[in-house]
């Protein structure tokens, strides 16, 4: 199932969309306001959806991002051999290397990502997102993927001067930069999300990134019980799960998004995330 966020008429909500079709679920469902909320109460884990929601066209609505509450958005950067390759610092992790995205660093499906005032060094980094379903402290890596609601795309779009310069969290987090969504599949359609989804990213049409999530250093399973050592998972938390090699930074001469320029970052069996680039005013 493939599960949206979005504003109809002003009213915020979310439902399941089939095709072109959404079932308005948080029109019925007045006890759970958002997809957070339904994924507390068992949303893909048994909760009961009413038969008689409302049917609404997808033309009809504004996406916003899937996830609009998150409780934390954790980032696994160099997670992919041939990206460490790319960078200077050639040598493998050893463990996950993580960092922290804000709710208002976040764009939907359709949205803006926005070029600051401060650099025209904006870089794109197509990943894999990972939704939290269930809470969970020191889960084993045998059962780690139990604790997932679902998958998404994300565009982690990078000031690279920034992040250099001052840190990841400073460079990754500028408004409007993280590309998120269209939608949430459920993990029941991605039984072992690092069997080799393709991941694709294009700039104007133009293949920049080509991989599969196997290739990834540390896998899904990894990434959720090394997290969950040192914080609580909870429902609704994102993971981020690394960029592979392409990026626009590592090319001669770098590649940098500017205002006017469609990105879009593809998933196997998830689904196109598509946003233009705009200048902040």
């Amino acid at each position: 199932m493939k599960f949206i966020s979005f504003v109809v008429d002003g009213r915020p909500s979310w439902g399941q969309v089939d095709g072109d079709v959404i079932t308005d679920f948080g029109a019925s469902l007045t006890d759970c306001p958002t997809m957070v909320d339904a994924i507390r109460k068992g949303l893909g884990a048994g909760l009961s959806l009413p038969g008689d929601a409302p049917k609404l066209p997808l033309s009809r609505v504004a996406l916003t991002v899937p996830i609009p509450n998150p409780p934390k958005i954790l980032c696994v950067g160099r997670n992919y051999v041939d990206h460490v390759a790319e960078g200077s610092n050639k040598e493998l992790p050893k463990h996950p290397g993580l960092f922290a995205r804000t709710v208002k660093s976040l764009t939907p499906h359709g949205g803006p990502i926005m070029r600051p005032k401060a650099s025209d060094n904006l870089d794109f980094e197509g990943e894999l997102a990972v939704i939290i379903g269930k809470s969970g402290r020191a889960v084993p890596k045998e059962t780690a993927l139990s604790h997932v609601f679902g998958y998404a795309c994300f565009n982690d779009a990078t000031l690279r001067d920034f992040q250099e310069k001052y840190s990841a969290l400073v460079g990754k987090n500028f408004p409007f930069t993280g590309g998120f969504g269209p939608w949430v599949v459920t993990a029941d359609e991605i039984p072992d999300p690092n069997a080799d989804l393709s991941l694709t990213t294009r700039l104007n049409g133009e293949v920049m990134q080509h991989s599969q999530t196997g290739k990834m250093i540390f896998d899904v399973a990894t990434i959720i019980a090394f997290v969950s050592v040192f914080t609580e998972l909870e429902p609704g938390d994102i993971l981020l799960t690394g960029t592979p090699e392409g990026i626009g930074r590592a090319r001669n001469p770098p590649v940098w998004m500017k205002p006017g320029d469609t990105v879009e970052v593809e998933i196997d069996r998830i689904g196109t995330l598509r946003n233009v680039i705009t200048q902040e005013a």
